[in-house]
């Protein structure tokens, strides 16, 4: 009976243990992996650094509207008259002055007045002629104090004002300090002045050298780093149209510059054999009537009036106004709005308002030559 027993308890152990073996094996779980997306962080821009000030200690130059030193900014400029005959030729220190006029004066001939900021270390600038009474006016539109040698009549009333700071080789206190005579020219073409008889000269006179409190410029200048673009007829070749120098302008798109020739041939600076070359180039036609029978000019230079305004191979129509005879000449566009003119350079030719025509502007020197062969 016991074994009986022991037998059936044998028996139950091994069926209970046969059925926990038949229990379903759970399924072994993956590891979970955390995959954290990777967030791309904007790259950071290179810092760049603000350009330090390159400009302490210099002011905007009235003239050409370019850096330049302060002190030297706020000095009156110089205007000089400069002989324009072929006799004349070749001039000396023009290619540093900032502004150069060209007016008509008798027999058709045309004389230059060269306005310089800065005539540092030149020894030799001329030659330097007489003066006619409308170059006066032209001079104080830039404060400037004017040279010349000698005058005509109608102008000594006007030099003998007060306002006009003018240096005459014609002074006797001034001829011997400020002058002097270059044996290898004739006369009148062999006056000569340099940077120490110009301080002489100043000096002597006491003349104020900064510039008037009240000045505020001439000409409205682009920014910097920014060019003046015309959207004009193109203007390669320039003939302002002057009867006895024929002087023409060619564009050089390279440096974008005019390279002035007159007398069928470049215009020099006999200093440093120089081409000369400006930025801007300004054509002003002025009302004018002769004042004698010798055919002394009186060019009105408060007429008001048309005019052109080429830079970087383009032209465009202009109009000019003047307040007073003292005050600075504006330029208009089309528009009514004042121009503004690249920094640089610039001539001004004045020219006589019936004489329009005789202005041109062509592709090409040779059509200039071909347009000039049926001149009458």
């Amino acid at each position: 009976m016991k074994k009986r027993m022991i037998c059936l308890l044998l028996a139950a152990c091994v069926l209970a243990t046969a059925g926990c073996g038949k229990k379903k094996e759970e399924p072994e779980k993956e590891p979970v992996v955390e995959v954290k997306e990777e967030v791309e962080k904007p790259k950071e821009e290179p810092k760049v650094e603000e350009p330090e000030d390159t400009h302490e200690g210099m002011a905007k130059s009235y003239l050409t509207g370019e850096w330049i030193d302060e002190e030297l900014a706020g000095k009156r400029p110089l205007a000089v008259m400069i002989g324009n005959t072929s006799d004349a030729l070749p001039q000396y220190g023009i290619s540093s002055a900032d502004v150069i006029y060209e007016v008509p004066v008798e027999g058709s001939y045309t004389r230059l007045m060269a306005i310089f900021q800065d005539y540092s270390g030149l020894e030799k600038i001329g030659s330097v002629r007489s003066c006619r009474h409308y170059f006066i006016y032209f001079a104080k539109e830039f404060d400037a104090l004017y040279t010349h040698y000698g005058q005509a009549v109608y102008a000594e009333p006007i030099l003998a004002r007060e306002d006009v700071h003018n240096l005459s080789g014609m002074d006797s206190a001034l001829e011997s300090i400020m002058f002097y005579r270059d044996a290898n020219r004739k006369a009148p073409h062999n006056a000569f002045i340099s940077e120490e008889g110009i301080k002489a000269g100043i000096e002597k006179k006491q003349y104020r050298t900064d510039i008037a409190e009240t000045y505020s410029g001439h000409y409205q200048f682009a920014e910097d780093d920014t060019q003046v673009q015309l959207s004009g007829e193109d203007a390669l070749v320039v003939s302002p149209g002057y009867f006895v120098n024929k002087p023409w302008f060619v564009y050089n798109s390279e440096d974008g510059l005019y390279y002035r020739y007159e007398f069928k041939d470049k215009q020099i600076d006999g200093a440093n054999e120089q081409q000369l070359a400006v930025k801007n180039i300004l054509i002003q036609y002025c009302d004018w009537s002769k004042k004698d029978e010798n055919g002394y000019l009186d060019i009105n230079t408060t007429s008001g009036g048309n005019g052109w305004f080429i830079t970087n191979g383009k032209m465009e129509k202009v109009t000019w106004t003047k307040a007073n005879e003292d005050s600075p000449a504006r330029y208009f566009d089309e528009s009514g709005n004042e121009i503004t003119i690249n920094q640089g350079k610039t001539w001004v030719c004045i020219a006589r308002n019936n004489y329009q025509d005789r202005f041109g502007v062509y592709a090409t020197e040779e059509e200039l030559s071909e347009a000039r062969a049926t001149e009458q």
